[in-house]
Parts: structure tokens; C-alpha cells; sequence
């Protein structure tokens, strides 16, 4: 028997990606560390572009903060933002919390963190030389990240506008952003579940999560308000940054909008799954092979038992709620479930 989520287990609620005045968001890194307390999230990574910062001094028993940063590649060499072409961001984050290493540093791209504290007070991994929007770069780039000790997301797939066979063309990143809150502000284009199965496909067998991406150009309240949307619920032991880097590197978290998925145990073929109040829940084994599990009456249902269907590579689990929210989790191999 496996459980990846063991009935009672502790999650605790986390935003992988926001950004504060920093760089281009608004409020300082104190107030949003109070914002996100304040709804129930135990997790904050502040990652302002290219502007790693360490702010473990903000760690309480209660609330831990992740060192990191986000990283972007853009065709422009001098880093101009052009709403028609595609661009690729990377979140990093940090192994160990005052790991605040710049991965390919260029100078160009260093538009928010003083070019004195950038260039004398951060150091430089990977000789990469000026930055370029091309495969074989990005590739090394994620490959430097991940030899220099950070965990490298792959950022609002949708929102970069990458050609499908360049993003897919990747290795090395830990986990896809399927839920991104500023992109669903911007445009609707928020849910990458559709990119996911297609790395599976492949045989490239990332995580999932979900964050805000926040800026806070709106107040909270406010219907175009970037923070509280979606982000990762992550199964570690106990609140600390090891504990919490350990259940990343092990996939175990998922992400979601809403719903919480409290128990998923595999016994062999057969699966138990619970959650909070759903309208159905769907194991997936590939976009044509999925079963919903629901009430006919649309009544809320809080719990399934399937067996596996006996053919395909790998299964994911999501959970719909009446109101268009949503969790998923990371797909299982066969061969992991056999185990």
C-alpha cells in the first residue's frame, strides 16, 4: 500500500512565485509576508526578477519563507519586453536558503536589483556568455541552475508563447506552473493541464503546482487582485526548509484553486481518494482515458474508490468543484504504483 496522501496529513499552503517592490510588484516583502499569513498560507517564495534575495529573516515557527528568484530569456538582447514574441521564465529556487547565486549573469537583464549589489554582492554561476532566446542556451541556462543548487520551474507556459516544440523540448525543470493567478487576470489563460499530459507523453514526467505570480498593481478586494487565485499544497513533515525542499524534490504536493484533496492511497490497482466538498473527481490516464466520479444530482461527493483501468503509462487525479475550481495532482507511473 502507498499513500501519497495519508488520511490527517499535514499540507501545508504555499505561493512559489510572487514578486514585491523589489522588482516590478508593489508591496514590500514585509507586507506581503502579512498578506499571505493572514490567509492561512505557511509558504511564501518572493521571487523578483533576477533578484535573488535571501528573506529568511522573515521565517517565523509558523510561516517559512523560500529563497529564490525568476530568471527570464527573451529574444531581445537587451531584454525589451514585446507583447508578440515568445519568452521563457524559470523560477529558481534555492536548495539552501542563503543560496543567492545569479545563473548567467547579464548585465542587461539585471533590470531591478542594483547593478552594484548584481554585479560585487551576488556570485556568478555558469559562463554562459550574453544571454539567448534560443534551445541550446535555455537548456544550458536550466542545467547551470540546477548544478548551482536551485530547483528550476517552468513559468505560465501559456502567457511566454513559446512554440509547443521548443517548451516541450526541455529537460530539467522539477515542476510545470498549471495555475498561474497574474495570468488569469491578464488574459484567462491560466490552466496548462492540456501542456502537462503532453510532457507525460513524452515520457517527461514533471510535477505540478500552482501560484499567484502576484504584483498587486489591483488592491485586495479587488476583482483584477492577483493574489490568493491559486497555489501548491505541499505534503512535507514538518514546516522547516529542509523538510520542504525534500517533499519538492519527491513531488510530494499538488496544485490547486481551491479544492483539497485529503486522502490518496493506492493498494495495488485500487485507489481511495478523498476531498473537500467536489462536484466529481477524474483519474486520468490519458485525454481520452478518464473516469469522472460524481453524484448524479450534482449533490457534493468527498470521496471515490476505482480501480486503475489496466492500460496506459501513467494516471493523474483532479477534483472539480461546482464553481470552476480546481486541484491536480502529479501524475504516477505504472511502475512506481507497482512498487
Amino acid at each position: 500500500m502507498f499513500s501519497y496522501i495519508a488520511p490527517g496529513a499535514k499540507q501545508y499552503r504555499a505561493n512559489l512565485h510572487s514578486h514585491t517592490n523589489l522588482s516590478d510588484g508593489t508591496l514590500t516583502p514585509e507586507q506581503m509576508v502579512q498578506a499571505y499569513q493572514e490567509k492561512g498560507y505557511s509558504i511564501l517564495a518572493i521571487t523578483d526578477h533576477e533578484a535573488p534575495y535571501d528573506h529568511t529573516a522573515l521565517s517565523t515557527d509558523d510561516f517559512l519563507m523560500l529563497t529564490g528568484y525568476e530568471a527570464y530569456i527573451r529574444p531581445s538582447p537587451t531584454c525589451e519586453f514585446d507583447l508578440f514574441k515568445p519568452e521563457i521564465h524559470l523560477n529558481l529556487l534555492a536548495k539552501d536558503p542563503h543560496n543567492t547565486a545569479i545563473i548567467g549573469w547579464d548585465p542587461n537583464f539585471c533590470k531591478y536589483m542594483p547593478l552594484e549589489v548584481a554585479e560585487h554582492q551576488r556570485e556568478h554561476k555558469g559562463d554562459l556568455g550574453p544571454r539567448k532566446y534560443s534551445r541550446e542556451y535555455i537548456q544550458r541556462f536550466i542545467d547551470t541552475a540546477r548544478a548551482s543548487g536551485y530547483l528550476v520551474t517552468y513559468n505560465h507556459p501559456c502567457w511566454s508563447m513559446e512554440a509547443e516544440e521548443d517548451t516541450l523540448s526541455y529537460d530539467g525543470c522539477f515542476s510545470l506552473e498549471v495555475f498561474n493567478t497574474g495570468s488569469e487576470k491578464i488574459s484567462g489563460y491560466e490552466c496548462n493541464m492540456a501542456l502537462y499530459d503532453k510532457f507525460l507523453r513524452k515520457g517527461k514526467f514533471l510535477y505540478v503546482h500552482g501560484a499567484d505570480d502576484n504584483h498587486n498593481k489591483a488592491p485586495f478586494g479587488d476583482l483584477m487582485c492577483d493574489s490568493f487565485g491559486s497555489w501548491t499544497q505541499i505534503l512535507a513533515e514538518e514546516l522547516t526548509y529542509p523538510a520542504v525542499i525534500r517533499a519538492l524534490e519527491e513531488g510530494r504536493f499538488y496544485a490547486t484553486t481551491g479544492p483539497e484533496i485529503t486522502e490518496l492511497t493506492f493498494d495495488g490497482s485500487h485507489v481511495r481518494i478523498g476531498c473537500s466538498p467536489a462536484q466529481r473527481i477524474v483519474v486520468h490516464g490519458s485525454p481520452k482515458l478518464g473516469k469522472s466520479f460524481y453524484n448524479p444530482d450534482g449533490s457534493p461527493i468527498t470521496h471515490a474508490e476505482l480501480d486503475l483501468p489496466p492500460i496506459g503509462e501513467y494516471v493523474y487525479f483532479s477534483v472539480y468543484t461546482a464553481d470552476g475550481k480546481a486541484a491536480h495532482t502529479r501524475a504516477f507511473r505504472r511502475a512506481e504504483l507497482a512498487e
